[in-house]
């Protein structure tokens, strides 16, 4: 049954699905429209919520370019090579490599969801060179269901954010209390439904397995390179083969790196990024090599570059014109105490592709559940992890944070997202019945 619900949902998307920047133009349009008619918006209150919005992922763009295109560059070094062979040589048979790909995956987005991105995919790609007879889109799709579980993991955004002293508006609804992570991140009934998805999530993606002959092999693209004769370099070109430029800069950033980790400070995207530079820069050993690995890499970037704004401007208008809002009253306003955390998973996970940011979610919802949850008798820990869960449960079919996996793999959104479909539908229905029985 599980085959053939994947084979189903697979042709559908194959079919229907268009690509993923036509996706993002028909969310803003139907999210526009929404404003209209639901929110009573003007259509110039709507385009100036979309054009105040636009350019508000700036920084955020940037960063995952930046992690997309330094993890490329750190797995074009022959030393990571020889590292993933090494791990895909670990799975045997197409079955194993869909419960290494996927269990890998699981661990590295719990440690960080950037991370998770990377490691997955490249180890995707490795332990399909490796393993053969295996199927490359399902394989793809494994690496990304490691995301179910970045938001109860240690780069979980609401978690943290709760755990901090701020003085915003969101720390005043919590009244100066902050939630440590023994009681999100490490609560017992988090761990429970993490090692649910754990332990189930493999087997389901083992199970979509298709038959032999509608198996999709990964194409490797072999190419060559050109030796270089040094004795008839110029001065200037001695220097963009010179390992010592390359280590100039990885010594002062490790001297940053331990300075920051001693002070206490945990993973961030630009730390991430900061040791992606710092292990590419001296395992490519020269410039010459790091550049050249670089022109290839930033190539995988275009995806992220034009549709990151669109989603921006998506944010802008479900933000400021209340329509995160009202969807997540209206689910607030149907709830039990014991209903609650069910309902405000479900709507965390639709406001989630119209707002794809953990952070910014939470700035929409916590006004609203925060204090339902007080009213409710609902705790606070537990209102503020039912959103994270909702907020990771649909990326498995939000486009937003498949971009930079699918660019380095080399698939189109459709190939995957019949898989992803139905890790949805089976994750949806284990994260909400664990939270309605454990919360």
């Amino acid at each position: 049954m599980i085959k053939n619900s994947a084979d189903f949902f697979s042709r559908v998307m194959q079919r229907w699905l268009p690509d993923p920047f036509i996706i993002a133009i028909i969310l803003t349009a139907i999210v526009f429209m929404c404003g209209l008619f639901i929110e009573r918006q003007s259509v110039t209150d709507m385009a100036n919520h979309w054009g105040n919005g636009f350019w508000a992922l700036l920084s955020f763009s940037m960063q995952m370019v930046l992690i997309l295109v330094l993890g490329s560059i750190l797995a074009m070094s022959v030393a990571v090579k020889k590292g993933l062979i090494w791990v895909a040589k670990l799975a045997a048979t197409p079955t194993q490599a869909i419960l290494l790909v996927t269990l890998v995956s699981m661990l590295a987005s719990w440690i960080n969801w950037g991370f998770g991105l990377v490691v997955g995919a490249l180890v995707a790609r490795e332990v399909a060179t490796v393993v053969k007879g295996g199927h490359f889109p399902l394989l793809i799709a494994s690496a990304y269901s490691g995301m179910l579980i970045w938001h109860s993991g240690l780069s979980g955004s609401i978690p943290l954010k709760i755990a901090s002293q701020d003085s915003d508006a969101l720390g005043q609804l919590l009244a100066g209390q902050t939630i440590p992570m023994t009681e999100t991140i490490f609560a017992w009934q988090n761990l429970v439904i993490v090692a649910a998805l754990v332990i189930t999530v493999p087997i389901l993606n083992i199970l979509m397995l298709p038959d032999k002959h509608k198996r999709v092999s990964f194409q490797v693209k072999h190419k060559n390179v050109p030796s270089i004769d040094k004795r008839g370099l110029t001065p200037a070109e001695k220097l963009e083969h010179s390992p010592f430029i390359n280590y100039l800069l990885v010594m002062l950033g490790l001297v940053f790196l331990w300075q920051y980790f001693i002070q206490g400070n945990g993973l961030s995207l630009n730390t991430i990024n900061l040791c992606l530079l710092l292990f590419g820069l001296a395992l490519h050993v020269s410039p010459h090599n790091f550049l050249n690995a670089a022109k290839e890499a930033i190539g995988y970037s275009s995806g992220i570059i034009l549709q990151f704004p669109i989603y921006a401007g998506v944010m802008g208008m479900m933000v400021g014109s209340g329509l995160a809002t009202s969807m997540s009253q209206w689910f607030v306003e149907i709830s039990s105490a014991q209903s609650f955390p069910v309902y405000t998973f479900i709507s965390a996970g639709i406001v989630n592709f119209f707002v794809p940011s953990g952070g910014g979610q939470w700035a929409v919802q916590a006004p609203i559940v925060l204090p339902a949850a007080t009213e409710l008798g609902v705790s606070i820990n537990h209102a503020a992890m039912a959103v994270a869960w909702g907020d990771a449960w649909t990326n498995m079919i939000q486009p937003f944070w498949a971009l930079p996996l699918l660019a380095i793999a080399g698939l189109s959104l459709r190939q995957i997202m019949g898989y992803c479909a139905v890790i949805l539908i089976w994750s949806g229905v284990l994260i909400s019945s664990l939270i309605y029985f454990l919360y």
